[in-house]
């Protein structure tokens, strides 16, 4: 992106006031009609806005302004920026290379089952598709459903690892609990744990009991046939 200068008109306020340079001059260098620049120095226009130093901005140096000055065809030019902003991302779908469009459906397959907690948006910005298309092949409502195999998008150089990742962090962030994840993670109050230490423990005592009744009961029976036979 090319620099632009901050506050052309306040810039020209300033220059104006504060150096010997055209009408010309400081219309090019802040993109103003002379007139404009020759209203504002007749105090006909701009009334009201504070001049800004572009030497303070680091916008212009002292060397350029001496040398424009000093020649009147001589255009001003921006001084290099110390310090790089870096461009806004563009808002909207990923751009696909040609080449490779023809794999996004696969990519949406793989990304739809192995990945069903990312929304359509988030799949639409890792490799750029709409919202129908993710929808046709959720529904396998797709022209070409019958053919699609499910291929990893970083694999196939739709996005990077980085840029799922994220998303699939986004998306585990943003997932609602379900009421057995709630269940699961929910501890129990020390009553309710004593009581069922003390039923499980109840019903092992009621089982030993069982147990031990139903031995006695076998060796009373095995005594009585053991004399029945002696008597005979």
């Amino acid at each position: 992106m090319a620099q632009q200068l901050l506050m052309p008109k306040a810039t020209a306020v300033w220059l104006v006031d504060n150096t010997a340079l055209s009408f010309d001059q400081i219309a090019q260098f802040c993109k103003l009609h002379p007139l404009e620049v020759k209203a504002i120095a007749d105090g006909e226009s701009s009334q009201g806005i504070k001049g800004l130093d572009p030497v303070a901005t680091g916008q212009l140096s002292r060397e350029e302004i001496s040398t424009a000055e000093s020649n009147p065809e001589h255009k001003l030019k921006l001084s290099d920026p110390k310090v790089r902003v870096p461009e806004a991302k563009r808002k909207g779908p990923r751009y696909t290379p040609v080449s490779k469009r023809q794999d996004r459906p696969n990519a949406i397959l793989w990304l739809v089952r192995n990945h069903p907690e990312l929304k359509d948006a988030q799949i639409s910005r890792l490799v750029g598709t709409t919202k129908s298309t993710i929808e046709q092949i959720r529904n396998r409502t797709h022209w070409n459903a019958a053919n699609l195999t499910p291929m990893d998008p970083v694999t196939l150089g739709l996005c990077t690892q980085i840029d799922l990742d994220l998303e699939v962090e986004r998306a585990a962030k943003n997932r609602v609990p379900t009421a057995e994840d709630q269940q699961d993670s929910m501890l129990l109050s020390a009553r309710e744990t004593e009581t069922a230490e003390s039923t499980e423990e109840s019903g092992e005592k009621e089982i030993d009991a069982d147990a031990v009744f139903a031995k006695l009961s076998s060796m009373k029976r095995t005594e009585t046939d053991d004399e029945d036979d002696g008597n005979s």
